[in-house]
């Protein structure tokens, strides 16, 4: 399934794996607080396939599901990449937060929002047009490399 509708919901329980998949470049909608008829309702609409750990919710008619086994994010990283393929879009190219895909800006544009280092330091900068957050490289951004490394490896575990 690599196609422009590969478009994905997580539910309730999977807040992390939601994040990391969009970090790594899917397009991965998320709902702590939704209602399993709620998350069923939404993942029609919108075309998204609904990843859950939920065996019920998994198991409905009329709804695309991955039902997600694992309880570790690495492993759980792999199954999405093993049922559906690769992301669509490059990695670090959505917002964590809100799912956006992010936009670049220049430093003057962001002067206001950013740490003086942190201007001092970093030239590249984006921002996510759905929710306002500022993205730059920083130290954290080689945890995130390592990881997406072994992931388009095929080994997220790092084994």
């Amino acid at each position: 399934m690599n196609d422009e509708s590969l478009r994905l919901l997580a539910d309730g329980m999977l807040g992390k794996l939601a994040k990391w998949l969009r970090l790594l470049g899917y397009d991965t909608a998320y709902d702590n607080a939704a209602s399993d008829p709620e998350l069923a309702r939404r993942a029609r609409a919108e075309g998204r396939i609904l990843l859950t750990r939920d065996h019920e919710l998994a198991a409905r008619r009329g709804l695309r599901t991955l039902l997600i086994q694992s309880e570790t994010l690495e492993e759980q990283l792999r199954e999405v990449r093993d049922a559906l393929g690769p992301p669509l879009h490059p990695a670090l190219s959505r917002c964590a937060v809100c799912n956006a895909v992010l936009e670049p800006v220049s430093p003057a544009e962001i002067a206001d929002r950013v740490p003086p280092y942190v201007l001092r330091t970093q030239s590249e900068f984006r921002r996510c047009p759905g929710c306002g957050r500022v993205y730059w490289p920083g130290t954290h951004i080689q945890m995130m490399h390592d990881l997406i490394e072994r992931f388009n490896a095929g080994e997220p575990n790092g084994a």
